[in-house]
């Protein structure tokens, strides 16, 4: 498993978006426990698609709350991070599919919104990040609230929100 800049592990399957064909379009995605992250994975597929750019995965480990015993938190750790590679390989075979390319994925540890930041800083050739909005009364999302709202001026790319009640057929037209 190769390291970043700062520690945090990347996958062995992962090339950093630098030096990657540099008109290549890099839509970053962040996955996790929420429904709504396949409305924007399939939306970000289909315009990496579209447009001859790639996808790019992120999914965060956060801190757990256990902090009681090393021996314990280091195997809930293992586990959290067996289940976040799993669930990127799955991920990972739905992007090949609808894109035609194989993702690019980086998996971190820490706050979710702290570590989207860094690796939107550190990898120049993300070029937009998608996220999905989720429908309900529960609002949007923590995320989505935060990065559409006060962090909005400060994000270095565009960020695509794609409403998280869209079918797949709403989301093909509109690719």
């Amino acid at each position: 498993m190769s390291q970043d800049n700062d520690g945090k592990d990347q996958s062995p399957d992962t090339k950093p978006t630098e030096g990657q064909d540099g008109d290549e379009r890099i839509f970053l995605v962040v996955i996790d426990a929420t429904e709504e992250h396949h409305k924007a994975l399939r939306f970000a597929s289909l315009r990496a698609r579209n447009t001859g750019g790639r996808v790019a995965l992120l999914y965060v480990i956060e801190p757990a709350e256990f902090k009681h015993w090393m021996a314990v938190e280091d195997i809930m750790r293992q586990e959290r991070r067996e289940e976040a590679e799993t669930l990127l390989h799955e991920v990972s075979a739905d992007v090949q599919e609808l894109s035609g390319k194989t993702p690019v994925y980086f998996l971190r540890e820490g706050n979710l919104s702290d570590e989207l930041m860094k690796v939107i800083r550190e990898e120049k050739g993300i070029s937009v990040l998608v996220l999905a909005a989720a429908s309900g009364k529960t609002g949007p999302g923590p995320l989505v609230s935060a990065l559409a709202g006060t962090a909005s001026g400060s994000l270095p790319v565009p960020l695509t929100l794609v409403p998280g009640d869209l079918t797949d057929e709403e989301i093909d037209a509109l690719t």
